[in-house]
């Protein structure tokens, strides 16, 4: 058995809309095995309980861990040379990214999340252009990853089994020369596989051989991409594996206005009330983005108690538009937030995302709507840890729940001057830096302390990925690379006579006019 008290001048216990934060001055937790036994004050843990080791300090902030509920991949496409274009151009230019080491690129990303304070991430990977010979080993070295650095991960990979490359692709292949489409046409990956195998793979096997408890810190989930990467039937298969075993399901949906008008084309409604009739909404199901919704649409989510998870970075940098945050959460819409592919600083830093969420939703106006900074705290950490396969046990520091806990150095947010009345999670979503997180533990484990990784040799594993990527490109890289030039400015004439007139937000900020 192994036991700290974590202590701290202030300790949030939890914090959201509608009442005060649970903060508690000179506090501390007392946890064994991972798991916290109590809260409280520090004097009176300090006589209650011997533990093996104390950690913190009277200058620390003990706050919950934060859960980035949204994630892919550690190398940015910026990085590999691709530009901030259109979502539906850049899915298209992601074709010329160099293949890279699955466990050292997840163990970049890892140090830059757990660095800015997160403990959990969801990762959502993506096997649709991947040959199916390498899905095993390669979900197999993402998951390496996240174990050896000891960050807790909710892990799935998307199901897709059509329209891999842009909305309603055989409609774009027949704008083509015979040539290109036949390129097209033979790329590796998903959509060649059925369902049911996809399934077995990227989920059925991954429960087998890291769930059951052996690795507490692994959830698997399931993914159905996104709508016109499945069709119904696929909708109906995943559903059908969620009910049958309790498991998650997160999902991409009407991220840009184009999949808003794909939606209207297929289903003749909405992307969300066509999950709604497929069964595929309720507390199981995360749609990330969500950035297209109708006022009905926000409706239906709430009443079913589907979450949503917020990409803010994402949607502005890829020109998806802004989400109506504001509106999910004056209708009770459970929140989480995601910092996808990277974030606006083309990093992975949770504060610097909770500061754009924070300010990016203020609206023009004396009344009008902007987010409560306690809310947005909610979001990265007890609604952010909802959406996760670890449910309840993380996200609010409380008897019972995991110890999982960023601790930040409070002079660094309220020097030279913080004034008394300012509220400690204000300050935090107003003032603190990455540089502030001094100690991030996991299970009660310190996974980083004072700038350094417990687990894993930073410098060693960030050497290695840069040495394998300093040769050149591979012939297979240099074709993917000519073959995304000539396809992404056919994939912009293509969608440049999608109408989508009359599908404008009822968010006036992404009004066109």
């Amino acid at each position: 058995m192994s036991s700290s008290l974590i202590t701290g001048g202030r300790l949030v216990g939890r914090a959201g809309p509608g009442g005060e934060p649970e903060v508690i001055r000179d506090g501390a937790l007392y946890q064994e095995d991972g798991i916290i036994l109590a809260v409280g004050p520090r004097a009176e843990l300090a006589s209650r309980y011997q533990p093996d080791e104390v950690i913190g300090g009277d200058g620390m902030v003990v706050l919950p861990g934060f859960i980035n509920a949204h994630h892919h991949l550690g190398l940015t496409p910026f990085q590999m040379g691709i530009p901030d274009l259109p979502l539906e151009m850049w899915i298209g230019a992601r074709l010329a990214m160099r293949a890279v080491d699955p466990y050292l690129d997840t163990l970049y990303s890892a140090f830059e999340m757990i660095a800015s304070g997160i403990t959990t991430v969801q990762h959502l990977h993506g096997h649709m252009f991947l040959p199916p010979d390498r899905w095993t080993d390669t979900f197999e070295a993402v998951l390496r990853a996240y174990r050896d650095v000891g960050m807790r991960v909710s892990f799935s990979s998307g199901i897709v089994e059509q329209d891999r490359l842009v909305l309603a692709e055989e409609d774009f292949l027949a704008t083509l020369s015979a040539e290109l489409r036949d390129r097209v046409r033979a790329l590796p990956g998903s959509d060649r596989v059925p369902v049911v195998d996809q399934l077995q793979a990227a989920y059925g096997d991954l429960v087998h051989r890291w769930g059951g408890g052996s690795e507490p810190r692994v959830s698997i989930q399931l993914a159905p991409q996104n709508l016109h990467w499945c069709s119904d039937a696929a909708l109906r298969a995943i559903k059908e594996a969620s009910d049958r075993d309790g498991a998650a399901m997160h999902m991409h949906l009407v991220e840009s206005p184009y999949q808003k008008e794909y939606a209207r084309r297929r289903t003749g409604g909405t992307a969300v009330a066509h999950l709604a009739e497929l069964g595929l909404l309720g507390p199981s199901m995360t749609l990330g983005h969500a950035v297209w919704l109708t006022e009905d649409d926000i409706e239906q989510v709430a009443a079913s108690g589907t979450f949503i998870c917020h990409n803010a970075s994402s949607n502005l940098r890829l020109r998806s538009g802004i989400a109506p945050l504001n509106q999910f959460l004056e209708r009770g819409v459970k929140v989480a937030i995601g910092i996808d592919e990277a974030g606006i600083n083309e990093d992975r830093d949770m504060l610097q995302e909770l500061r754009m969420v924070l300010n990016l939703h203020r609206v023009p106006g004396v009344e009008s709507p902007a987010p409560d900074p306690r809310a947005v705290f909610q979001m990265a950490t007890e609604h952010g840890a909802l959406t996760t396969g670890f449910g309840a046990t993380i996200g609010v520091l409380e008897p019972g729940r995991s110890a999982d806990l960023t601790l930040l150095d409070w002079d660094s947010v309220a020097a030279p001057h913080l004034a008394p009345e300012v509220g400690v999670v204000d300050a935090i979503l107003h003032r603190a830096r990455s540089a502030a997180v001094r100690t991030v533990l996991v299970a009660g484990e310190p996974i980083y302390r004072d700038g350094r990784f417990t687990r894993v040799d930073q410098e060693a594993a960030l050497a290695e990925l840069s040495a394998s990527l300093r040769g050149p490109r591979s012939e297979l890289e240099m074709d993917r690379g000519r073959l995304a030039d000539e396809l992404v400015p056919r994939i912009k004439s293509f969608l440049s006579g999608w109408s989508w007139e009359g599908s404008d937000p009822f968010y006036r900020v992404n009004a066109k006019s």
